[in-house]
């Protein structure tokens, strides 16, 4: 059984990867590169050299190509010791094209263009652009070079960067930040008893140069314990959550704000939504902020999330998903049961008549259909997060669970009249055992194990929502999530979901099999030795 585990796994692993690589090929490959910039708002805004150069930078950032500027290759000089800070002064100062560089310049910008082209980068110059002695807005001359990231790098770098570890070099080391180290306490400084006020014992762990202040600690939101030195990343957002990390995206909290009263480190106290325990480390964000931030906290580590009073994307698509697909088991296996003793009877009839009807109708078509039902008798068409109630979760459940409904029901009644032909039963009725006895021993047992192989993927699909069910009735749910991102052109976005459908491809498929040989003691998954 392990043995076969481990071979399944390394293979699904492996079918991942290829997942992946086909849907970089074509987003990086046939995809116009332009279209991220669809709904940025800071590139619309940008002209002349100034836009060219923050495409560069997006892309770069993005993992299309690797840009370098001439000025951060001359910095690079500079720190290694090769020029001294006088050279520095005099290169960086390139003209508004070749001719009016000076003899420093036009030196250091041959040697820049000749490292670059044998590393095989393009260097691009784009001359200044004037309006009588002033430079235009963005016109100011560029220097650069670039060249585009090969999909193999690309994709070994996203696989090797999906778990993240925290750890006390992340603050530059010429940071001052005082000792670097992390600290144990029993007593989270931030977790008090809300009743009186005292430190309650709430173990944490405190980092100093980490990026995220608390790596772990507990608190009474569930699941109580929480920790943020091993985080997963599936990609950065290009519009939809610009710049956040895909699976921040789907996991963080949605709604209205929580607020409470809060003890900052400083000792202020203040009505707020912000959530301490995230904090996490922002250079020079302490001065910056000036006394708003002075007067609340102690370090850098002043970004913070806020607590919300919804679920996350995932929370939603879950529920919904989970309940519904329990109500399907609940009643297609007694109805497809049904079904198939009484054959051609009046319930086998109806039941057939059911599975016609889903079948046949768009599932577009019965969803709007049980929406306007559902309305005229009261329930809400649509999800409130300001004012939730249970009622909103009605209407989605039933129009998720009534294909799957069907499709037991259909399979379920074929398994058992294929089973109540089949020779053991003849064999058993003339052994003397009663109708009842077949059914529950033999048939129903042998009918129901393609069933059960479902269930993992029934459950795991939850997590990735119901793209036209979550649309109808505006669930702000995992499913709307892609659609989203293929219509915004946020290919981050869909590299990062395509990884996490698959994941659950493959995980649901394992667990299918090693359900189904719990199930059924004569399916074994280990080679018999000849």
């Amino acid at each position: 059984m392990t043995k076969y585990l481990l071979n399944r796994l390394l293979r699904g692993l492996l079918s991942i990867m290829v997942v992946v690589a086909i849907v970089m090929i074509l987003i990086y490959s046939c995809l116009d590169r332009n279209q991220i910039f669809a709904s940025d708002s800071n590139y619309s805004h940008l002209k002349s050299n100034a836009k060219e150069i923050y495409k560069l930078q997006q892309w770069e950032k993005y993992g299309y190509l690797d840009y370098v500027p001439y000025a951060d290759w001359l910095n690079s000089l500079l720190k290694t010791g090769e020029i001294d800070q006088d050279t520095y002064t005099s290169a960086v100062k390139f003209g508004d094209t070749a001719e009016d560089d000076s003899e420093t310049v036009a030196q250091y910008v041959k040697l820049f263009t000749d490292e670059m082209e044998a590393d095989g980068y393009e260097v691009e110059r784009l001359p200044g652009q004037k309006q009588g002695r002033k430079y235009k807005e963005g016109g100011n001359p560029r220097l650069y070079a670039y060249k585009d990231v090969p999909l193999i790098n690309r994709l070994f770098n996203y696989i090797t960067g999906i778990f993240q570890v925290d750890n006390i070099h992340y603050v530059p080391e010429e940071v001052d930040i005082g000792e670097r180290g992390l600290t144990f306490t029993l007593y989270d400084p931030l977790y008090t008893d809300p009743q009186t006020g005292e430190k309650k014992f709430s173990p944490a762990i405190i980092g100093n140069g980490t990026k995220n202040k608390y790596l772990l600690y507990f608190d009474d939101r569930f699941p109580y314990i929480h920790q943020n030195l091993l985080t997963i990343k599936l990609g950065s957002s290009y519009s939809i959550s610009k710049d956040t990390d895909v699976f921040s995206i789907m996991t963080g909290a949605q709604g209205s704000q929580m607020r409470s009263e809060i003890t900052y480190p400083t000792g202020y106290k203040e009505i707020s939504a912000d959530n301490l325990h995230s904090a996490t480390y922002t250079s020079g964000s302490l001065s910056a902020g000036g006394a708003f931030l002075s007067a609340r906290f102690t370090d850098d580590y002043t970004t913070v999330a806020t607590y919300k009073a919804g679920l996350s994307k995932v929370g939603y698509s879950f529920v919904i998903g989970v309940i519904s697909v329990l109500l399907a088991y609940v009643l297609a296996i007694p109805l497809g049961t049904l079904m198939a003793l009484k054959k051609d009877k009046l319930i086998d009839k109806l039941g057939t008549i059911y599975i016609i009807f889903i079948i046949a109708v768009p599932s577009l078509a019965y969803i709007f259909l049980f929406k306007a039902i559902g309305r005229s008798i009261g329930l809400p068409g649509t999800f409130d997060m300001e004012n939730p109630t249970w009622l909103m979760y009605v209407l989605p459940i039933i129009s998720l669970a009534l294909p799957s409904i069907a499709n037991l029901m259909k399979w379920l009644r074929r398994y058992m009249i294929d089973q109540m032909n089949s020779d053991y039963v003849k064999f058993a009725r003339s052994g003397g055992l009663s109708e009842g006895e077949i059914f529950r021993k033999h048939i129903l047992k042998n009918a129901i194990i393609p069933i059960v192989h479902g269930i993992p993927a029934g459950v795991l699909s939850a997590l990735i929502g119901a793209i036209i069910t979550e649309r109808v009735y505006s669930v702000p749910g995992a499913g709307r999530l892609l659609t989203n991102a293929i219509n915004a052109y946020d290919n981050g976005v869909i590299v990062g979901m395509t990884l996490f459908y698959a994941l659950l491809s493959v995980v649901s498929i394992i667990l299918g099999d090693i359900l189904i040989s719990l199930v059924d003691p004569r399916i074994s998954f280990v080679s018999k030795k000849r």
